[in-house]
């Protein structure tokens, strides 16, 4: 294999490595590794009681056919939660926090489209609510608020912004526990849970919390980015999807100082925020009720709040519930002082790569006013910075092209001696100083700014419904228009694997003239597949975010022109149209028969 194979396989394999290969990083079953981890680190003993609460599902079970989630908010008094960025209730039967929109979301891009639904109440399809509260310890029978408990609130009251709420239970055995919930920050509530002790013998009581999830949520991510149970606990990030779950006849259980855990969507979550200086033992379980699949994470605090007579108990811990907006996110996490918890943002194993990429597309934005021209500034910049390398890399492949005549002659000169030829070309590339895999440099600087681009505009909520110019509206989606459909003048919409948007067509287009500056490989099964090679990254990249096609196409012409300039100073000819017409056959034919 001469050298010209070699650099033509590597080319391909970088290329092809850019769309795919990343991808198969994430096919390692980080659940399962999570899942070992925890089954073989140190962990102490759970006491009986612990253990009895954590592995059951506490509440009701849900109907055998579920209700609609209109119906279930109508089943139970409620009390209304109204911030500017949040909008439901708390069911008062249980004090669940089970009904969430999220106001500044909507499903689509159309500003009347309903708003996001993050959280439901149990029973309704997709069910997803949040429970906190106290377990007794062993020994204590007082009578404790459970899923059916139902709380006072004060007439008319409404959760919102600097508004908190108190519910309350009596239970009639001389325990009043009341329950302070505010809303502070962004998407975060606090609650505080106090119990006054009116009875003559003290009491001990274990505070949890919980967040149940009733049918299997529909996976987005695969690959891309982690969508099912998490938390930072026991200092590591643990991944446990859904699937690992499923008949597992015991939880899974971790111990850990403080720290989350919870839920995460694509761009949503809900987690649990427990005293950080409390020892807790977290459990991740699933179970079947009534032929419906339950998910529940939940922690159970080692040690108990112990109430005297005439005294009072307190114990306080937040939820998040809301969108994963790096900036929120952060701020939380110093706020409350959570460990880690801007990894509820998935960046992936390059996400020292993917995380600058962000910050500098937003800081750009934050300027311009458009993520979209931040792709196309930041892609200059990135451009800027390779400079040296890219003009070294164009100037070797510019006299690469000037020695082509002298290949073709050894060609002719050896027409069926292998060894002669590779020899003869060798000599060529030592004497003029060039390498032949210096063609492939420009395509590995991409990996990686290809990967986080794709990683950010797929994860990163801020690019969400994005817009750009044009019929672009949404830079997380595909190129809405249509080659097969003529743009939408026929009223017919293609299957997915013939998305092929205005956008990929320019890539596309741009791509091939790119490689029409490039040296033709001497071999024509290498050029016939070269000639192809436009085409099918085309097709392949129809149905990816536009904004990752839009940053390929502006990468590919800003270096169609770098490239012409610097084989123009190397003494190049540049015959573009003659290039065309040598790399179509037809055309080629055309003119040796005129």
């Amino acid at each position: 294999m001469d050298y010209n194979n070699k650099n033509f396989i590597l080319a391909i394999v970088l290329s092809m490595a850019i769309i795919f290969g990343w991808q198969y990083f994430y096919a390692v079953p980080v659940a399962e590794r999570a899942k070992q981890e925890a089954a073989t680190s140190q962990t102490t003993t759970t006491p009986a009681t612990t253990t009895t609460t954590t592995a059951q599902v506490p509440g009701a079970a849900q109907p055998a056919t579920a209700i609609t989630r209109e119906q279930a908010l109508g089943n139970s008094p409620r009390l209304k939660i109204e911030t500017p960025e949040l909008r439901g209730s708390i069911n008062l039967a249980g004090a669940q926090i089970d009904d969430l929109h999220l106001a500044g979301y909507r499903e689509t891009i159309d500003p009347k489209s309903s708003t996001i639904v993050l959280l439901s109440p149990a029973g309704s399809p997709n069910a997803f609510f949040a429970e906190q509260g106290f377990v007794g310890a062993t020994g204590t029978t007082a009578k404790l608020p459970d899923a059916k408990t139902l709380w006072t609130a004060e007439a008319n009251a409404v959760l919102g912004v600097g508004k908190p709420v108190t519910l309350t239970w009596d239970n009639g055995e001389g325990l009043i526990f009341s329950r302070q919930i505010s809303i502070a920050d962004h998407y975060v509530f606090s609650v505080t849970q106090e119990v006054q002790n009116n009875s003559a013998a003290p009491v001990a009581l274990i505070p949890y919390a919980r967040i149940q999830r009733q049918d299997t949520p529909k996976i987005a991510g695969y690959y891309v980015f982690f969508e099912g149970m998490l938390g930072f606990l026991g200092d590591k990030l643990q991944e446990i999807k859904y699937s690992s779950l499923v008949g597992e006849p015991e939880p899974t259980r971790i111990d850990s100082q403080g720290g989350w855990l919870g839920f995460t969507d694509k761009y949503w979550a809900a987690t649990m925020i427990p005293d950080q200086a409390r020892a807790i033992t977290s459990s991740f379980l699933h179970q079947v009720q009534n032929g419906r699949d339950v998910y529940q994470t939940d922690y159970l605090a080692k040690d108990a709040v112990v109430v005297q007579p005439g005294g009072k108990g307190l114990y306080q811990d937040q939820l998040f519930a809301g969108a994963k907006v790096v900036r929120t996110i952060q701020a939380i996490g110093d706020k409350y002082q959570i460990k880690r918890f801007d990894l509820m943002i998935d960046w992936g194993w390059f996400g020292y790569i993917t995380k600058p990429m962000f910050y500098l597309l937003e800081f750009i934005k934050g300027i311009v006013g458009n993520f979209g021209i931040a792709i196309l500034i930041a892609t200059v910049l990135v451009k800027l910075a390779v400079f040296p390398l890219a003009n070294k890399s164009y100037a070797s492949m510019s006299k690469m092209k000037k020695l082509q005549p002298e290949m073709a002659k050894l060609k002719e000169l050896y027409p069926d001696d292998k060894v002669k030829q590779q020899q003869g070309m060798m000599e060529l590339y030592k004497r003029e100083k060039v390498s032949p895999i210096s063609g492939c440099l420009p395509v590995v600087v991409q990996i990686p700014v290809f990967f986080s681009l794709y990683k950010v505009i797929l994860t990163s909520i801020e690019l969400r419904h994005a817009p750009f110019y044009g019929w672009v509206h949404d830079l997380s989606a595909a190129d809405p228009t249509n080659l097969f459909n003529l743009f939408g003048l026929i009223p017919w919409s293609p299957p997915h694997f013939l998305a092929l948007g205005i956008w990929p067509l320019l890539m596309g287009i741009t791509m091939w003239v790119q490689m029409r500056l490039n040296p033709t490989p001497p071999d024509p099964v290498q050029a016939s597949l070269f000639n192809w090679m436009p085409i099918m990254f085309t097709f392949m990249l129809g149905s990816f975010p536009v904004g990752l096609v839009i940053y390929w196409a502006w990468s590919n012409s800003l270096s169609i022109v770098q490239q012409s300039v610097i084989m123009k100073r190397n003494g190049v000819d540049i015959d573009l149209l003659g290039n065309i017409r040598d790399s179509l056959p037809f055309l080629k034919k055309k003119t040796a028969a005129t």
